[in-house]
């Protein structure tokens, strides 16, 4: 397909890994042995359907905390001699299932779980009914502030644990809904302009036959979508099976994208402004002095991410900002030919994203879905794969500054895929002067379906594949639209052809000597 096609093929493959998450805080409160020990507040993670905790620090029950993590208690072999009676155990996420661990270490006696992980962005999940006996407190702590626990106050820790009574309003939601509607949105419009410019370049054969090649060296044929999805689905398992050598990978591949992702698009900002159109010329070519300067900040930016990409505080703005310049830049440069390829392209993925989340979870041996492994690193990795929007949430009042994280996130091709689908809508719009129906009508179905995500995930309180619900309203709504219009038939063949043969009928007529010379291919 071209020397282009791996950066936007790997984008998608990272864009698919993730579901749209959110996660329920709560405060572990740790201390050192004796009445004037100093304390300490750390944020974790639970899943309220599995645990009740007191809404207060006073109502809490005081614990004594026993460090496991050298330790998978995955069988009662693990616990150690001295026992684990009336504790709160830590240990490491991996080899088995959380609600395994957690009923080893009821049988032993314990008072609660702590699962030690480097990142919390996932509550526990799995199939609970197969645990009903596990009756003790599950959460999970970040890895780094167990450390932290450990340097503080030393071997001889006590901890409580309390859920304080957040806000029901989850402002990460609406900031993550306005990211991707504008996404979406922004890169279909972009889309748009890009086929009329190209339309009203052409005035000769010679340019439309580039702009033939150039529309092919970017365009998924149904043969290509097909492709592309068993492609996925191998890069989904090796990413599984050898993580630990291919995030890195993953990164470097994200910092170069991204980084021409987000000069493309600032670069066409750019040249819309008249002052500072100074070059240089070297080598018999000129450059913009101010383009040379664009790129070097692009590049800054993401050696920047790449260095601190786990700082917790301020990291994900960076990783925010390349990936929605990252999105954008795929939604507006690769093309869906048709609504055939759409619906072959969103059906399959959709269907990929319901078996990497649900089915998977009856297949690995600790019962937990591939796509949550890959999110939270497997078996304990501390890289994690870029390929999200995050939101960290930022609890009030008198915590506020306890749980910056966890976050909401929203994967890559939640936006990208249901992206292919509306800046089709918008060219469709161009090329057949509907004055944008089914661009706008396309964008507030994906708007819908985004509501709908997150109406399910707050009453599901888990994770949710947001391609399960953007797909279904995305695809049916611009049916309904073309079925109305009683534009079915050009609309699932595309209107390029149509438009192409309409063009050279125009230059048929213009030049009746190179006539018989010109085809159109169908």
């Amino acid at each position: 397909m071209g020397p282009q096609w791996p950066w936007p093929l790997a984008a998608l493959l990272w864009g698919l890994l993730l579901p749209l998450t959110a996660a329920q805080e709560a405060i572990l409160h740790a201390s050192g042995n004796g009445t004037s020990s100093p304390s300490k507040d750390y944020c974790m993670l639970y899943n309220p359907d599995w645990t009740t905790l007191p809404s207060t620090l006073e109502n809490a029950t005081s614990i004594s905390l026993m460090n496991l993590t050298v330790t998978p208690l995955c069988n009662p072999f693990d616990i150690l001699p001295a026992g684990i009676k009336n504790k709160a155990v830590v240990v490491q996420w991996g080899t088995c299932h959380v609600l395994e661990k957690a009923r080893i270490a009821q049988k032993g006696g314990a008072e609660a779980l702590l699962i030690a992980n480097n990142s919390v962005l996932f509550p526990p999940s799995g199939n609970r009914s197969e645990f009903k006996d596990v009756k003790i407190p599950i959460a999970f702590i970040s890895l780094k502030d167990f450390k932290d626990m450990k340097q503080t106050f030393g071997s001889n820790i006590t901890v409580q644990m309390y859920s304080p009574s957040w806000p029901n309003f989850d402002y990460t939601m609406v900031v993550i809904f306005v990211i991707a509607v504008s996404t979406v949105a922004l890169g279909g419009y972009w889309s748009g302009l890009i086929e009329l410019e190209n339309l009203k370049a052409v005035t000769n054969t010679e340019d439309r036959e580039m702009r033939r090649k150039k529309e092919e060296y970017l365009t998924f044929n149904p043969l290509t979508v097909i492709m592309f999805v068993v492609i996925c689905c191998v890069m989904m398992v090796l990413l599984y099976f050898f993580y630990k050598w291919l995030v890195y990978v993953m990164i470097a591949i994200f910092c170069i994208a991204s980084s021409m992702s987000l000069y493309n698009c600032l670069a066409a900002l750019i040249r819309k402004i008249p002052c500072g159109q100074c070059k240089i010329v070297c080598c018999d070519k000129s450059i913009e002095v101010r383009l040379v300067f664009l790129s070097s900040l692009c590049i800054a930016i993401a050696i920047v991410w790449a260095v601190f990409r786990n700082e917790d505080r301020w990291a994900w703005i960076l990783q925010d900002i390349l990936g929605i310049a990252f999105c954008l830049n795929l939604i507006k440069t690769l093309k869906l030919p048709n609504f055939k390829s759409c619906v072959i392209l969103l059906g399959l993925l959709l269907l990929y994203d319901v078996f990497f989340v649900f089915i998977t979870p009856f297949i690995t041996k600790n019962g937990e879905s591939i796509m949550v492994e890959l999110a939270a690193g497997p078996f304990g990795n501390n890289e994690k794969l870029p390929v999200v929007i995050r939101v960290p949430k930022l609890i009030y009042f008198s915590v506020m500054s306890v749980c910056l994280m966890p976050v909401s996130i929203l994967g890559f091709g939640d936006i990208i895929v249901p992206g292919l689908l509306i800046a089709y809508c918008r060219r469709f719009d161009v090329l057949t002067g509907s004055s944008s129906i089914y661009f706008v009508s396309s964008t507030i179905a994906y708007a819908v379906g985004m509501t709908l995500t997150f109406v399910v995930l707050v009453l599901m309180k888990k994770g949710q594949p947001a391609l399960l619900y953007l797909v279904p309203c995305t695809l049916i709504t611009a049916s309904v639209v073309a079925w109305r219009r009683k534009e079915m038939k050009k609309f699932w063949r595309g209107s390029s052809y149509q438009m192409m043969d309409h063009l050279d009928c125009a230059t048929n007529e213009e030049n009746p000597a190179t006539a018989g010379e010109q085809t159109v291919q169908q």
